[in-house]
């Protein structure tokens, strides 16, 4: 495996500059650009053999948009670290990717990956997933390293919703320690956060088994349990009152989970699927109910058997 291929990460963020320091950890070499970087986007793509996308969800349309008029190297790969919906297509940045290169290979990559913590070299895992296994097992290469480890599986679907999903819960959870519920009410948030995130994932296309894994509940654990989340931060400010614009302007970066909330919510009433832990987060988000009246709203719910989703 050769260490010259010309790598390229859009987006200077927190979690681009993670992914490059990860990438310099396995021994690659890697540029990263933000529209504040002095050379042009075309410039640094140009001939890219990996182009990783590690911009906010709001970006993905524009720049693979630009991308396309500047035109990739063949046979480039293209790899999403994007967790989120587009709220006009309510597509995945990999489908958006894909449209947009239908002859390319994209990758998805996802799993509990904290920016902070990797950039302390403490040990992650993740997944890689496309239905290119020859690209994702060439972008597993690329990445794993002592402190990281890689999967990669064939499900690009459910491995980007299980990451894009689970900060919607995220939210619910910091509302759930900001309020002080406990240890129980935890525990029973997340557990049945989890089939809700199987819901709409198998709805659109996922396979059940991947939310079992680092992508799904994997992410769900870590991204929920965590102060360095910024959506959990988002959850826990609502909790103590504060008002959505004023967390946001707080915020180091984006949290993905607010938008989402919205896109996903627009999509769940299109499609007529139970998301009752997301609606509730997303009434909460638009001001409409408190982050009691939520709770109380779910544990007023209609009594029904735990397992009632599943088809047997």
């Amino acid at each position: 495996m050769t260490k010259t291929l010309k790598t390229t990460i859009i987006g200077a963020g927190a979690w681009g500059t993670s992914l490059c320091f990860l990438l310099n950890r396995a021994g690659f070499e890697c540029e990263v650009w933000s529209r504040r970087s002095e050379k042009s986007l075309a410039e640094v793509v140009k001939d890219a053999d990996v182009i990783i996308s590690a911009i906010s969800m709001k970006g993905v349309m524009a720049v693979s948009q630009q991308l396309k008029e500047i035109g990739l190297k063949d046979k480039a790969i293209i790899v999403t670290a994007t967790k989120g919906l587009d709220f006009e297509t309510t597509k995945t940045p990999s489908q958006i990717w894909q449209d947009t290169f239908p002859n390319h290979a994209v990758v998805v990559l996802s799993g509990p990956n904290l920016s902070k913590e990797i950039k302390k070299a403490l040990p992650a895992a993740t997944v890689l997933a496309s239905n290119d296994t020859e690209a994702a097992e060439l972008v597993q290469s690329m990445f794993a390293s002592d402190i990281f480890r890689v999967y990669v599986n064939n499900d690009p679907i459910g491995t980007e919703l299980g990451g894009t999903l689970k900060n919607v819960m995220a939210i619910a959870s910091g509302v759930c320690d900001g309020l002080n519920l406990g240890t129980n009410a935890k525990a029973a948030l997340l557990t049945r956060a989890l089939p809700e995130m199987i819901r709409v994932g198998t709805h659109l296309g996922a396979s059940v088994e991947t939310f079992f894994g680092l992508s799904g509940l994997g992410d769900l654990l870590a991204t929920c349990d965590s102060p360095l989340s910024r959506n959990y931060q988002v959850g826990m400010g609502l909790s103590q009152g504060k008002s959505l614009d004023d967390i946001l302007e707080n915020l180091e970066g984006t949290a993905e989970g607010v938008n989402t909330a919205t896109v996903l919510i627009k999509l769940a009433s299109k499609e007529k699927i139970p998301v009752p832990i997301s609606y509730q987060v997303y009434l909460l988000l638009k001001g409409k109910v408190s982050a009691a009246e939520a709770v109380e709203n779910l544990m007023a719910r209609e009594l029904k058997e735990e397992f009632w989703y599943l088809e047997f």
